[in-house]
């Protein structure tokens, strides 16, 4: 089904709205004429929408996956829902699990779990407890930008450095910087790798599609930041969007090596459960001219229809126009120097925590 054209995508912000059911019957709000109901007639506009933060107290942290093509079997996720407002966000279904949408909801009605790290050495102090590789950044981006004010994040990279463990982190914003003290003390014991992912170089395109995750130009800078300081810098230039962004492939190549980049991978879009509807929302915004032929482009990579879960395809994607992206990375691997073995952390250096420790990397 072909959505209409909204007529005007909120500020700031990457969903053009909430108007998406969710599995707990979510519903839209109905006039009633109650006065609130006139009052963006008698205020000259809509309020601005506001970003909420709720606090939950996490009784376990580390989630553990037995997904083949992921290469990690456990991760850590400090937030739920994600200010930067990436349009195409796989993690938006989650918000249906607090009775929220995965509209505008996710980008504005957060979830923090300060108590993460407590959790987390808890968990490492077990005896039975064997140490390997923690994903932080799978799911929301752990530098978004309430990271600021809680610094979570970095809370359970201080305990990464007191316990020897390995973690590695995906992100798309520049905050990251912020924490190169403790990362270059993992990365000096091989204990740590980034990947920062990098959508678009068009500043105008990423406004929209990543409306509140730091450009394109401050990502590279912080590459070449992290870089500089030994740390390892891996580029994921994802989502690919065919016909938005995939003749950027590249461009966006040359400047991840010219930035420190050592490696890069790619992902081709994914539309799970009601990010569909919300992509195909976007499209009608920003892109009516083609909105067709995106979405006729995705599902010819994804098998006729708009997600593939299957495992391996789901995150390579199938058919002539995958295999011309497979290529064409394979290519730019070859002529930028980016074909690294990757992060390549060890786990031997484990060494278990206190459980009444104090972290001390503030």
């Amino acid at each position: 089904m072909h959505h209409p054209a909204h007529p005007e995508a909120t500020k700031g912000r990457g969903a053009p709205d909430n108007v998406v059911p969710t599995p707990f019957n979510l519903n839209e709000r109905v006039s009633d004429g109650d006065w609130l109901d006139l009052r963006e007639e008698l205020d000259g506009g809509p309020p601005a929408l506001k970003t909420t933060v709720t606090e939950e107290f996490a009784k376990s942290i580390l989630s553990f996956n037995t997904s083949p093509d992921v290469p990690f079997d456990r991760s850590v996720n400090a937030y739920r829902g994600c200010e930067h407002g990436c349009i195409y966000c796989f993690a938006r279904p989650t918000h249906a699990y607090h009775d929220l949408s995965p509209g505008l909801d996710f980008e504005s009605r957060l979830f923090a779990k300060p108590n993460a790290a407590d959790i987390l050495r808890k968990t490492l102090a077990k005896p039975g407890y064997k140490p390997a590789t923690i994903a932080i950044g799978t799911n929301t981006d752990p530098y978004q930008p309430i990271e600021s004010t809680y610094r979570i994040t970095r809370s359970i990279l201080a305990l990464m450095v007191e316990t020897s463990h390995p973690i590695v982190i995906t992100t798309k914003s520049a905050r990251i910087i912020e924490d190169i003290d403790v990362l270059s003390q993992l990365a000096a014991k091989q204990l740590t790798g980034v990947a920062l992912s990098v959508t678009s170089l068009d500043a105008k395109l990423a406004r929209t599609l990543e409306p509140r995750a730091s450009s394109p130009a401050m990502r590279l800078a912080a590459a070449r930041k992290l870089a500089d300081a030994g740390i390892y810098v891996h580029v994921n230039i994802s989502p690919i969007i065919p016909a938005i962004t995939d003749h950027e492939i590249e461009a966006i190549a040359g400047a991840a090596a010219e930035h420190g980049a050592s490696s890069i991978s790619w992902i081709p879009v994914r539309l799970p459960h009601e990010v569909a509807p919300l992509f195909r929302n976007w499209l009608d915004v920003h892109y009516p001219d083609r909105a067709t032929k995106v979405m006729n482009l995705i599902r010819e990579m994804r098998g006729g229809k708009d997600n593939d879960a299957n495992f391996f395809t789901r995150m390579q994607g199938h058919g002539p126009w995958a295999e011309l992206i497979r290529t064409r990375i394979k290519i730019a691997r070859k002529r930028y120097g980016l074909d690294s073995s990757k992060w390549n952390v060890r786990s031997d250096l484990f060494v278990p925590p206190n459980v009444h420790g104090q972290l001390s990397l503030y």
